[in-house]
C-alpha cells in the first residue's frame, strides 16, 4: 500500500484518523493553555514544562499494571471512553481556584488512563490495515499531529488571549467530547483481540518477553530515549520566549508534519534502513545552537530542522513490527507509546530542573548534546538486520492469551 486514496479507501481508517485527530487538537490546545496558566501562577520552569509533558510520566505506571487490556477492550469502546475520560478531565482543571497540585493530580491521572490509549490506537490501525500499509499510515497519523499542532498551538494561543487559559480548557473538554462521538459511531464493532482478561500479572510477563530480546529491546531505547530528550527541549519553550512560545510550537510541528510525510510516503524501504542513524542525530543537532541564545530566526528554523528528526521513530517502528510476534502487536505498540510519553515526561522534568539551575536556553543545549550522545551509543546495537528474526517468533501461550 504505497497511497493514499488506498488508505482511506480502507473501511474505518478515516474514521479512526478523525479521531486521533481531534485529540490531537484537543491535547494541544489544553497543555499549551494549563502550561500558560501554571507558568502565570508559579513563575516555575520545571512546573510550566511540567504541566504540558507531566502526564507523561504517569505513563510508566500505567505500561506496568493495566496495558495487557489493550488486547482485551473493544477497540470502539475504548477508544470512546478514553475520550469521554479526557473531556471531564480537561473540563475539571478550569475550574476557577483549583491548586496548583489539585491540577497536576488530574493530569497524572489522565497520564495513568491514557497509557491504554497508544495500545488500542495502533493495534486497531494494524487490524484495520494490512502489514504494508501500516508504515504509510501511521505516517498519516504523525501527519496529522503535526498539522494540528500547527494549527492548536496558533489557535490556542489565539483562544488564551480571547477567552483566558480557563476557557480554553473548555474548549479543549468540548474537542474531547467531539472524538467520542466520532469514535462511537464512526468505528465498527470489533471483539478484543484477546478473549482472556486483562491483569497484572499478564501485562508484567508480556512486558519482559518484549524486552528480553536485545533487538527490540535496542528499537524500544531507540524510541524512547533521544525522543524524550529533545521533548525536553521543546517543553521550556514557554520559558525560553514566552511571547513566541506558540510560533516556537508551530515550527516544531512543521518540520514533524514535512518529516513524517517525505518518510512515509515518498522514501523507499531500502533507502530508509540507511536513514536511521542520520535522522535521530538530525533531531537532536541543530538544538545545539541554543547554547549561544540565538536571535528568533535562527532558533525557528533550527526547531524546524531538528524536527524532521522525528520521522527516525517511523523507521524505528517499522523494525519493532518486524521484530514482533502479530498476537502481541497491540502490546507492543502500546509499549513503545507509554515508554515513549513516559519519557517525554521525564526529559521534561529533567528540562525544567537544568533550566532552573542555569537557564532555558542553556538547558535545551544540554538536553541536545545527551540525545547526541544516546544516540551514538545505541548505533552499534541497531545494526540488527533482517525482516522477521527469531525475536519475533510466536509468542508463549500464556503472554500471547
Amino acid at each position: 500500500m504505497r497511497s493514499y486514496r488506498q488508505l482511506f479507501a480502507t473501511p474505518e481508517f478515516a474514521p479512526l484518523f478523525a479521531t486521533s485527530s481531534v485529540q490531537v487538537a484537543a491535547q494541544t490546545v489544553s497543555g499549551l493553555a494549563l502550561s500558560i496558566l501554571v507558568y502565570g501562577s508559579t513563575g516555575s520552569p520545571l512546573l510550566a514544562a511540567l504541566a504540558m509533558f507531566g502526564p507523561c510520566l504517569a505513563q510508566v505506571a500505567g505500561a506496568a499494571t493495566l496495558l495487557s487490556a489493550a488486547d482485551r477492550l473493544p477497540p470502539r469502546a475504548a477508544t470512546a471512553g478514553l475520550a469521554l475520560v479526557f473531556a471531564v478531565a480537561t473540563a475539571a482543571q478550569a475550574v476557577p481556584g483549583l491548586p496548583v497540585g489539585a491540577a497536576f493530580a488530574i493530569l497524572l491521572a489522565e497520564g495513568l488512563v491514557g497509557s491504554l490509549g497508544g495500545g488500542v490506537r495502533y493495534g486497531l490501525l494494524n487490524e484495520i490495515l494490512p502489514r504494508d500499509g501500516y508504515l504509510l499510515g501511521r505516517s498519516v497519523l504523525n501527519m496529522s499531529v503535526g498539522a494540528l499542532q500547527i494549527v492548536g498551538f496558533a489557535a490556542g494561543g489565539a483562544l488564551v488571549a480571547v477567552l483566558s487559559a480557563r476557557g480554553t480548557l473548555l474548549v479543549s473538554a468540548a474537542l474531547y467530547l467531539a472524538a467520542a462521538a466520532v469514535a462511537r459511531y464512526g468505528l465498527g464493532p470489533r471483539p478484543p483481540r484477546a478473549a482472556d482478561r486483562a491483569s497484572l500479572g499478564r501485562t508484567l510477563r508480556t512486558n519482559a518477553l518484549l524486552w528480553s530480546s536485545r533487538p527490540r529491546r535496542a528499537v524500544y531505547l531507540a524510541l524512547w530515549v533521544p525522543n524524550g530528550l529533545i521533548v525536553g527541549c521543546e517543553s521550556l519553550y514557554v520559558p525560553y520566549a514566552p511571547d513566541h512560545a506558540g510560533l516556537l510550537f508551530a515550527c516544531a510541528a512543521l518540520g514533524m508534519l514535512a518529516g513524517d510525510t517525505l518518510t512515509g510516503r515518498f522514501v523507499p524501504r531500502r533507502v530508509r534502513e540507511r536513514l536511521g542513524a542520520p535522522l535521530r542525530l538530525l533531531l537532536a543537532a541543530p538544538y545545539l545552537v541554543f547554547a549561544v541564545h540565538p536571535v528568533l530566526p535562527l532558533a525557528l528554523a533550527a526547531v524546524v530542522l531538528a524536527s524532521v528528526g522525528y520521522s527516525a521513530g517511523l523507521l524505528l517502528q517499522e523494525r519493532l513490527m518486524d521484530l514482533t510476534p502479530e498476537e502481541l502487536g497491540g502490546h507492543a505498540l502500546g509499549l513503545h507509546s507509554s515508554g515513549m510519553l513516559t519519557m517525554q515526561g521525564v526529559g521534561a522534568a529533567l528540562a525544567g530542573g537544568v533550566a532552573q539551575w542555569l537557564s532555558p536556553a542553556a538547558a535545551m543545549s544540554v538536553m541536545a548534546a545527551a540525545s547526541v550522545a544516546v544516540t551514538l551509543c545505541l548505533a552499534p546495537s541497531l545494526r540488527f538486520r533482517g525482516a522477521r528474526s527469531a525475536a519475533a517468533a510466536p509468542a508463549p501461550a500464556d503472554a500471547a492469551a
